[in-house]
């Protein structure tokens, strides 16, 4: 009843025609206009926030409220503002339309992510406009010119979140602020997604004879229809779909969700679901991230209706993958099923995705006519006869007017210049190769390529041209033209060849690679030789010998960014061709090519089933174990911990396999560290007890005994099952993990009430010890130490200059800079200055362009302390909605440490207000958090001073003096 209400008002304002004369009279009457706009459009919101299911929208509709109060109460030329307050009625309308039915669930996808990006500009543009107005600037400011520019700032930057809405309904939580993002920090990212418009091909230049088709199909897809357009490689399926999606009909009726997915470059032997679903979400404009591709993808897709092309299908349908086979159809069929989505499918086979009611389409060839005007609108000889153009009319049928072979003919003679009668006799002499239907897929351009290759320009250059084809054919990218000459030092003529089969139309350039079309790889690969040797063992050797120098940020680390898919395309290769002669370097160099992208491109790969695959033998158990590891880490880095787990148990039990104990205390160790991450800390801590227990722990080096004892303790520090005496002792001799031992060893000290003064001195004199021993990371933790100290002791200067100290200290990453950049706001903020506390976050998030996938624990840090600043200001309803994003940040990714900190929150905001049962409720959520966390309630901020709430918060002391 209030939305039909709320629909009434707005049609009455704003699309009356009294309304619109009005306000083009004149300066003064179109500011009567805006104020009565204003009045309406926040009567509107303030009714769709009551109604509204989710509370970080109905936190938005308030904020949005208020610009606009803001706005009738102060600015003078309304008229200039209202653009905003369309822009404010369109925010409404979306979250109105996209919470209607949404629950806790839909905020782990692209929902989530999308109302916290709205969230973040709203509030940054609702802070701008109060800090305005409460330092009296407002009246000067919107009476000169440049109030206009203010305000234009402003749309922009709202309706670039608008676009995310209306073009996207983009992805990935808004953990994605910190961290997308592939990627990523110490918690289980399960869905976080990062959003890059995509950019829709064009409708082909050359493309002729096709009205009546597109006509006929564009009818049937904005009828709802799905297509399969099924044809030879080259006959123009892509072509079709393009022209297709850039149809009036069509674009009117999915505006700009019309996308393009081209799987050209896969390979139908290795492509995997992850690849597929990967690939699908790069199209839409968005990065996956975490499990359950499908869920992210079709959750984008619900949001509005969409037509979506699936091009060279057949790289899926053919797929030796078993994951491919199994899991793609499926998911295709799934995809197909969500109302207002429409499918276009491109592909040589007929094995596409069942349970989908395809219309299947074979693509005819064109018709003469056509077909004459294509070939003659790229070749054009200085004069021909009528006898010539019939019989070049001949030539283009014996071709059967295949659109990709007239297109490569009619370059092949424009650009060697041929005369019509040249061109003639050159098909003559090639022409019982025309349409060979042997073996392949792409028969019919056997005859096009043989003459494209027989030209003068390209027989001059010999044999040299089929290896470079092959090599181009064979790499997922093309042939990088930057390092053509390293990667083949046999082929001195690399790069004039390459300009050469540019110039054939064989080959094009793309972003420095040197690629080929579709189906012009195919006929490479089907119909000319394979690599030579030689050239497979140069190439193996340059890609091998970058990934060896690429440990630094250095040239080799930009060639593993640039040449991801070529390199780990080759080591696959490699590995499914294992030969003695390279069987070592191959596993060394696929372990260390997953540690390099976890150190420079984090994002997953097609290596898994390869790796998995590796036959186990007395010579290649340790080295399939090491590749194992670095996947699993690779997994942990972009928080697909559950992924992460399965290579990681298959080391382990691999490396006891061959008495490596020490490796397998590292897989331990690792796994506990990771449940420590994710706030597990009883799970943490009992994974390294039971190791201790068993028999390789015997077996062990002294310091590796140490690093577990050092681990076990990072999970017994928190659980509080052992006294502060014992903690680090059997990790404090070792020369590896003692210094760091020591120094946890007198912060644990502290946390467990320890003597402050004592802890100080020990740790000033460890800070000594670390710039003796250049332990950066050790002399981090030792300053952090001591800037807890000083926080708790008062000493709130000396503590922010201490976290300063650290932000600006030699090898800091980004990430570790924006975490403490958050503990400097948390000491501003208990100094009073709340305007620095929230410019010191506004800091932390504002150096995230595009949110990154590793900051995503920043993110619930960053949060929690903006939640605190709001709380400690009194600010409770905004304290409130940061609590409430933050729990539901920790839902996504599993985290119980800052849900209990946020449970807690929302109790205390509640106490305040007298709302005691629902105080209680939150308290008791808390709880029950701690319990599972195998933390004891009374310590939960124990170990984490500066996370501590204010003295004045007293509902979570009193409910646990009442259990």
């Amino acid at each position: 009843m209030y939305l039909v209400v709320i629909n009434r008002i707005l049609i009455l304002t704003q699309k009356s025609p009294n309304a619109k004369q009005l306000f083009s009279e004149t300066k003064d009457s179109q500011d009567d206009s805006v104020s009565q706009l204003l009045n309406t459009t926040i009567v509107a919101i303030n009714l769709t926030k009551d109604l509204v299911p989710i509370a970080l929208a109905k936190g938005i509709l308030g904020t949005v409220a208020s610009i606009l109060i803001v706005a009738q109460s102060v600015i003078k030329n309304r008229s200039d503002f209202q653009a905003m307050v369309d822009m404010c009625e369109t925010i409404r309308e979306i979250l109105e339309r996209t919470t209607k039915d949404a629950t806790a669930t839909d905020l782990r996808g692209n929902l989530g992510h999308a109302l916290s990006q709205l969230n973040k500009s709203v509030n940054r543009i609702y802070s701008e406009a109060a800090s305005k107005k409460e330092q009296g600037f407002w009246r000067r400011i919107f009476f000169v010119s440049n109030d206009r520019d203010r305000i234009a700032g402003w749309e922009k930057d709202l309706d670039r979140v608008l676009l995310l809405f209306n073009s996207e309904t983009i992805a990935g939580i808004a953990i994605t602020v910190g961290q997308l993002a592939l990627g990523q920090s110490n918690v289980n990212v399960t869905n976080v997604i990062k959003y890059d418009c995509p950019v829709l091909p064009p409708r082909p230049s050359m493309f002729y004879g096709r009205q009546d088709l597109v006509a006929e199909l564009t009818d049937l897809v904005v009828n709802d229809e799905h297509l399969a357009l099924i044809g030879p490689g080259g006959m123009g399926k892509s072509s079709l779909a393009k022209a297709i999606l850039n149809e009036p009909h069509v674009t009117k009726k999915f505006g700009d969700r019309r996308f393009f997915v081209t799987y050209d470059g896969l390979d139908p032997s290795t492509i995997t679901f992850e690849a597929f679903m990967t690939r699908f979400a790069a199209a839409l404009g968005i990065e996956l991230a975490g499990a359950d591709p499908k869920r992210q993808i079709s959750s984008f897709l619900s949001s509005a209706r969409a037509i979506v092309v699936l091009d060279n299908a057949e790289t899926f349908e053919e797929a030796d993958a078993s994951s491919a086979l199994s899991d793609i159809p499926p998911a295709i069929a799934d995809i197909a099923d969500i109302p207002g989505i429409i499918l276009i499918l491109t592909s040589r086979s007929r094995r596409n995705a069942p349970n989908v009611p395809w219309i299947t389409k074979d693509i005819p060839p064109l018709d003469s006519s056509s077909a004459r005007e294509a070939f003659f609108r790229i070749y054009r000889p200085a004069s021909h006869s009528n006898a010539e153009e019939e019989e070049i009319t001949n030539l283009l049928k014996e071709l059967e007017f295949h659109p990709l072979s007239i297109n490569l003919l009619a370059n092949a003679a424009q650009q060697n210049g041929w005369s019509p009668a040249m061109l003639l006799e050159t098909w003559k002499d090639q022409h019982s190769a025309v349409l060979d239907h042997g073996k392949g897929k792409l028969q019919s351009l056997s005859v096009t390529m043989q003459l494209s290759l027989n030209s003068p320009t390209v027989q001059k250059l010999g044999e040299d041209v089929r290896r470079i084809l092959a090599v181009i054919a064979f790499l997922p990218q093309g042939l990088d033209g930057k390092l053509a000459s390293g990667l083949l030092p046999s082929l001195p003529q690399v790069g004039a060849i390459c300009n050469v089969l540019c110039m054939q139309s064989l080959v094009y350039r793309q972003d420095n690679f040197i690629k080929m079309l579709s189906p012009i790889r195919h006929f490479v690969r089907d119909s000319l030789p394979k690599p030579d040797s030689t050239s497979l063992r140069e190439i193996r050797a340059f890609y091998y010998r970058t990934v060896r120098w690429s440990a630094a940020r250095n040239s080799h680390a930009d060639i593993i960014i640039s040449d991801h898919l070529n390199i780990e395309h080759v080591i696959a290769y490699y590995l499914a061709h294992i030969s003695d002669g390279a069987a070592e370097e191959t596993y060394r160099a696929c372990s260390q090519f997953l540690d390099r992208l976890e150190l420079h491109l984090p994002r997953p790969t097609t290596l898994a089933p390869a790796i998995f695959n590796i036959a186990e033998n007395s010579s290649t158990c340790m080295p399939k174990a090491d590749c194992l590891w670095q996947l699993s880490w690779l997994y942990f880095t972009l928080y697909q911990y559950a992924e992460g787990m399965k290579p990681l148990r298959a080391a382990e039990a691999l490396y006891l396999t061959v008495g490596k104990h020490d490796n397998v205390a590292q897989c331990v160790t690792a796994c506990s560290d990771i449940y420590r991450a994710q706030g597990c800390f009883l799970q943490s801590q009992q994974v390294l007890e039971a190791f201790q227990r068993c028999d390789s722990w015997k077996h062990l080096s002294k310091s590796t005994q140490a690093e577990a004892w050092f681990y076990l303790d990072r999970a017994r520090v928190y659980t509080f099952t052992a006294s502060a005496d014992e903690l680090y002792l059997n990790s404090m001799d070792d020369h590896v993990w003692g210094l760091e031992s020591k120094i946890w060893h007198w912060r644990a000290k502290f946390y467990y009430g320890g003597d402050i003064v004592q802890a100080n001195s020990r740790l000033e004199d460890l800070v000594l010890q670390c710039a003796g021993t250049g332990h950066l990371v050790a002399r981090t933790k030792a300053l952090l130490g001591l800037a807890e100290i000083a926080f708790c002791d008062g000493r709130l200067t000396e503590a922010m200059d201490i976290l300063h100290k650290i932000t600006m200290s030699e090898g800091q990453s980004s990430g570790e800079v924006l975490w403490y950049t958050v503990e400097k706001a948390v000491v501003a903020s208990k100094q009073g200055n709340c305007d620095l506390a929230r410019e010191l976050i506004h800091q932390s998030f504002g150096s995230f362009e595009v949110f990154a996938l590793r900051s995503a624990h920043t993110f619930l840090h960053a949060s929690y302390a903006s939640a605190c600043i709001e709380l400690t200001a009194g600010e409770y309803d905004k304290a409130k909605s940061h609590f409430n994003v933050m729990i539901e940040g920790c839902d996504m990714q599993g985290e119980l440490w800052y849900k209990a900190y946020g449970f807690r929150g929302l109790g205390e905001v509640a106490f305040v207000h007298g709302e005691f049962p629902l105080a209680t409720q939150c308290f008791a959520e808390t709880w029950a958090l701690c319990t599972e966390m195998g933390v004891p309630p009374c310590n939960l901020y124990s170990c984490d001073p500066f996370d501590v709430l204010p003295e004045r918060f007293k509902g979570w002391a009193l409910f646990l003096e009442g259990l």
